[in-house]
């Protein structure tokens, strides 16, 4: 149980039969011990049954079971909806295993890749970053099974520089403009993933303030109640920040979806729709983020409508 294995075998040597679990309990003395086991037999079935999922919320301890598994949304009791073939929060538009591999990119490069950007270059021949500490241009590679010699400027060979130390004058050699060429298609892939990650950790962050928003939108709908409006008219205001927040993580989701599409027609409408997805969300935004007084709320309410009809 301390390896968190459900099973128990048999302790004779040479004898691999499971330990019936009834068995296993009546041995156990420990309340404790006894729930801890309980909880391991509950978790194997689980685990081992491609219908059944536990709910990711904190604290909830529910499990979800579906007729078949497939990526697609489930709502908990608990009202937490995630995706039940990986069990993130709903990613549509991207795949399940495409966005495993997008957060860990994003675990990997996004606190380095600024100073990386600013502050190193690749080797020339074996593309190892390296890290400029001294002002000598000559640099070496520490790769040891590389070891090349390299101008810091131009990323050129060292030796043809001669008696050059401390400048680089050289502009049109075809080996150095090689290892520039290869050094601007380092950067500009940097830049591309720079251009995708900020969009998707800036509509993240838009998310966790957007429960300030519902908090907001909470008091004034009390408050407008208490000004002898009824409970439907002030309804579209909670409508509005549930659609804001879904279309927010949509998204976000389109931009890690988006940094592995393959530049074609159908890639050109996916941007297209994003672009007009991204204006509306920011309109519905800018609506909702006024002061939603009595004189104004005729117009925001029809100014919303417009929006969701859309």
């Amino acid at each position: 149980m301390e390896e968190g294995r459900a099973q128990v075998a048999c302790p004779q040597s040479n004898c691999s039969i499971i330990v019936d679990d009834d068995w296993t309990l009546s041995i156990v003395k420990s309340d404790g011990v006894q729930s801890r086991y309980r909880h391991l037999i509950i978790n194997s079935f689980v685990e081992c049954n491609s219908l059944l999922r536990w709910c990711p919320a904190p604290r909830c301890g529910r499990v979800i079971k579906v007729s078949h598994a497939e990526a697609r949304p489930v709502t908990c009791v608990c009202k937490a909806t995630f995706c039940f073939l990986c069990g993130h929060e709903w990613h549509e538009p991207v795949t399940c295993r495409l966005l495993k591999l997008w957060l860990k990119k994003c675990s990997d490069d996004s606190e380095t890749s600024n100073w990386i950007s600013a502050n190193t270059k690749e080797c020339p021949r074996c593309q190892v970053t390296i890290e400029k500490d001294g002002g000598c241009n000559h640099m070496t590679c520490k790769n040891l099974a590389c070891k090349m010699e390299f101008c810091w400027m131009c990323l050129g060979p060292w030796e043809p520089h001669g008696s050059s130390w401390y400048s680089c004058n050289r502009y049109d050699d075809t080996l150095a403009k090689q290892a520039r060429d290869a050094q601007e298609r380092s950067r500009a892939a940097l830049q591309r993933y720079l251009h995708y990650y900020n969009r998707f950790m800036n509509h993240q962050h838009s998310l966790m303030l957007e429960h300030k928003l519902y908090a907001l939108v909470k008091s004034k709908m009390e408050a407008m109640q208490q000004a002898n409006m009824s409970w439907i008219e002030v309804q579209f205001l909670k409508k509005a920040v549930d659609v804001l927040s879904e279309c927010r993580r949509t998204l976000m989701y389109t931009y890690s979806f988006a940094f592995y599409l393959q530049k074609n027609n159908q890639s050109v409408i996916f941007e297209d729709n994003q672009r007009d997805l991204e204006h509306a969300t920011e309109q519905l935004s800018g609506f909702l983020e006024r002061d939603l007084d009595h004189e104004n709320l005729v117009s925001l309410k029809q100014k919303c409508f417009v929006l969701l009809a859309d």
